[in-house]
């Protein structure tokens, strides 16, 4: 009789052990589905722009959203996923301008690019990942598609196409991460680069030392990215009448 008391008080030992495995396998699908992917998405966007790419990882992330890391990977099954899906989230966030019929390349790739850097500024940290995934998503192949198909109208080859549109990509790019003095003015290390720049002799480097304010902050920023996507438009149409005249 003792004996099978203790059998009946183990079963029911190795039956509690049961309930709570199941109770967290449960509990932690009812958290995932309540998260929801793009509240991760989101909130990764949101540390990754505060702390940068390198401090963004599934168990960092899983304490700013206040749940156990397993929780995370029923959404990402690790931390490239997840990066992936930032980045599709960024090509995501460009507002392609409406097509018209019989508009000039030149205005169209430029509200294009215009569209791009616009989804870009914000997150200057993660503005990197759209060099190597643009790609690998379809958002990323409908911006793709659109710029290579107005460099197509543009009369340059496939070839030629594929090889500028990752220029503009990466120019843009870094036309977002290389804006001088994000932080402002008074940031303590825009403080030091600017005096820094002025100890520079200004008999030697005479250009340096009077730019050295912009040089160290960008007072108007929408005034630098209108000039930065305006270089790159009016290059691609210099590179564009020359290569039609040397095909005459």
């Amino acid at each position: 009789m003792v004996r099978w008391h203790q059998y009946e008080a183990h079963v029911r030992g190795i039956g509690n052990v049961v309930l709570r495995i199941v109770g967290h396998v449960t509990s932690g699908r009812v958290r995932a589905a309540r998260l929801g992917r793009e509240v991760v998405i989101e909130r990764a966007l949101a540390l990754a722009d505060a702390h940068g790419l390198d401090a963004l990882t599934i168990r960092r992330l899983a304490v700013e959203l206040g749940v156990t890391p397993m929780a995370l990977y029923w959404h990402f099954s690790n931390k490239d996923e997840l990066i992936d899906a930032l980045a599709e989230y960024l090509f995501g966030q460009v507002v392609l301008p409406e097509t018209r019929a019989g508009a000039d390349w030149v205005a169209a790739l430029r509200e294009l690019q215009v569209a791009f850097v616009a989804a870009l500024r914000p997150h200057p940290a993660v503005a990197p990942l759209a060099r190597d995934r643009v790609l690998a998503s379809r958002a990323g192949l409908v911006l793709a598609e659109r710029s290579l198909g107005l460099l197509r109208e543009a009369g340059f080859t496939a070839e030629q196409s594929a090889e500028l549109g990752g220029y503009l990509l990466g120019a843009v790019v870094t036309l977002v991460t290389a804006e001088p003095g994000r932080a402002g003015p008074d940031d303590e290390a825009v403080r030091a680069r600017r005096a820094a720049l002025l100890t520079l002799s200004p008999r030697e480097f005479p250009n340096i030392v009077d730019a050295a304010e912009p040089l160290s902050y960008c007072a108007n920023d929408d005034a630098y990215y209108a000039r930065g996507v305006e270089l790159l438009i009016e290059g691609l149409r210099g590179l564009a009448g020359q290569d039609r005249r040397e095909r005459v």
